[in-house]
């Protein structure tokens, strides 16, 4: 009986301490000098987990909101913002046909050469060539930018987000949760309307944002206002709109072949299923006749 008592004891000690190790995961780190005014850890909020049409292990892109990002990454980000990795062609895949691919490459001048005299020229964009960034070079970027360049959008979706702590990163194995980049991408362009903290000092020439995961403000000016980009289908012209639509297309952009990966994953874990059955009945038949 007293040992009993004394394992359920011992019992009760590792499960008091895996909850404070767990609370303390949750909770934000606290520091010496931490404060509202003076945060310590960023990003101040955690992006806000939104209902994306591609989240889950069954999900697909929605390409008539991959069509409204890619006219608000046009329209307005790509004025910033290069995307060096995404050709025009890829645009077939958000339901454009040939002809409208053709029509929106020759929209792009692009620096090409050098020809049979030598010399460099201007043609206009094809389907094979590349988004042309907006600055020569990564110093004039900064240059134009407060000595700041601008993020090349091509894999941004896939390489922001914020650390979910334990346990949560555990229920995401099982849930495929990898929309952190869009989460991020989506409160941060909304995130501008937020009023600082009393007493915090924001740097001048930034631009104060809970959700920027660098620091208090970030030196990009809100970005997107309501009524700036004109969608044709009805959609709601609003920052939050916007927001969610040009994080869905660089989610695409980011991995292009999103739902082949998900269709290829389920027929390996319905074939794994199918096989792990054959082999337990061929086990059963072959040793059926041996005593145990």
């Amino acid at each position: 009986m007293k040992k009993l008592l004394v394992s359920l004891a011992a019992a009760g000690l590792v499960l008091a301490g895996a909850a404070a190790v767990i609370a303390q995961e949750q909770e934000p780190a606290k520091t010496e000098g931490h404060s509202e005014a003076n945060p310590t850890h960023f990003p101040i909020k955690e992006p806000k987990e939104m209902n994306w049409s591609f989240a889950g292990p069954f999900g697909t892109y929605d390409k008539a909101q991959l069509q409204r990002g890619l006219k608000v990454y046009k329209e307005v980000c790509s004025a910033c913002h290069s995307m060096n990795l995404v050709a025009f062609r890829t645009l077939a895949d958000l339901g454009y046909s040939e002809a409208q691919v053709k029509a929106f490459a020759a929209e792009y001048t692009i620096h090409d050469g050098p020809n049979d005299d030598g010399d460099m020229f201007d043609r206009p964009g094809k389907p094979s060539d590349y988004f042309t960034p907006p600055f020569a070079n990564e110093q004039a970027a900064a240059a134009s930018n407060g000595g700041a360049a601008p993020p090349d959008m091509s894999l941004l979706a896939k390489a922001r987000g914020v650390e979910r702590g334990f346990p949560r990163f555990i229920f995401d194995i099982f849930t495929q949760y990898q929309s952190g980049g869009p989460d991020y991408i989506h409160s941060l362009l909304t995130g501008y309307n937020e009023q600082p903290p009393a007493g915090m000092v924001i740097p001048e020439g930034t631009h104060y944002n809970p959700y920027f995961a660098n620091g208090v403000s970030l030196k990009m000016p809100p970005p997107l206002s309501d009524g700036q980009v004109t969608y044709d289908d009805g959609a709601p012209q609003t920052v939050d709109q916007y927001s969610q639509d040009v994080a869905a297309f660089l989610m695409w952009a980011a991995e292009p072949h999103l739902e082949e990966r998900k269709k290829t994953g389920f027929r390996v874990v319905i074939f794994m299923l199918l096989f792990g059955g054959l082999m337990y009945m061929t086990k059963r038949k072959v040793w059926s006749d041996v005593a145990h």
